[in-house]
């Protein structure tokens, strides 16, 4: 069982609850550039967990590894899922294990409408939300089920990326950039959109350049900085600690 593992205890982890995803002691290369380095950390279910740290930091290498993508390499750790080791499995069965990467480019499928989109990501269970609900989350997608996906505007492209995750049945969305390129306006509609997912028992990892969104959001924090975790605890501290957003955030 999960929790019968001791965890790493110079990892620094807030929660003291049964952990839901655990990231233990991972490594993770591309070819022989060693970007992922002794990693730990933990996250609880329906928890917000923000990803943070300067560009090349690994966050993106990190979120790679635990969707078990075929490239990084992971050479040594574990990652768990609800007592699933998902570091034994490729990423179709990760994926099929409940763990949904929405990536930076959104990976929207051209020549498919929204609607097109979603049904592609329901051909094979688990089958996730139903379109209905879908379209109740993000009524702007409802109104364009028949348009072609890429000819949608970046934060409605972002939508469509979330609701294809949706529409399979996850237990672990990792988002990486989600705000990018995106007005204010349109980060705070997917912000509130995020805790609505929340609200419905899903766990969130986000990785952010717009670290003071993502802390806004998120319940609990961790940095890396050059491949390793430098802190590990609660968002708003983060937000209240100018000295440490300084060193590790630029901001």
């Amino acid at each position: 069982m999960l929790d019968e593992k001791p965890f790493d205890k110079n990892a620094n982890n807030a929660a003291t609850s049964p952990a839901y995803l655990s990231v233990w002691n991972i490594e993770a290369y591309y070819g022989e550039s060693y970007i992922v380095q002794d990693v730990s950390f933990n996250v609880h279910e329906g928890e917000i967990l923000a990803l943070l740290g300067r560009n090349g930091a690994g966050k993106t290498t990190t979120l790679r590894t635990i969707a078990r993508m075929d490239s990084p390499e992971l050479r040594f750790g574990e990652v768990w899922l609800d007592h699933q080791p998902l570091h034994t499995m490729a990423s179709h069965a990760a994926a099929q294990n409940g763990i949904a990467l929405v990536p930076e480019d959104r990976r929207i499928i051209p020549g498919l409408t929204v609607e097109e989109n979603l049904k592609l990501a329901q051909i094979a269970p688990p089958i996730g939300w139903s379109l209905e609900r879908i379209y109740s989350l993000f009524p702007r997608l409802g109104e364009r089920k028949n348009q072609d996906g890429v000819t949608l505007s970046g934060g409605e492209q972002q939508m469509l990326a979330i609701a294809r995750a949706l529409a399979r049945d996850i237990k672990v969305l990792l988002l990486d950039e989600p705000y990018e390129g995106l007005a204010p306006v349109i980060v705070q509609e997917i912000a509130k959109t995020l805790n609505i997912i929340r609200d419905q028992g899903i766990t969130t990892i986000i990785v952010e350049q717009n670290a003071v969104a993502a802390l806004k959001l998120a319940d609990r924090a961790v940095i890396l900085d050059t491949g390793r975790v430098v802190y590990d605890d609660s968002a708003q501290k983060v937000l209240d600690d100018e000295k440490l957003r300084a060193e590790y955030l630029a901001i």
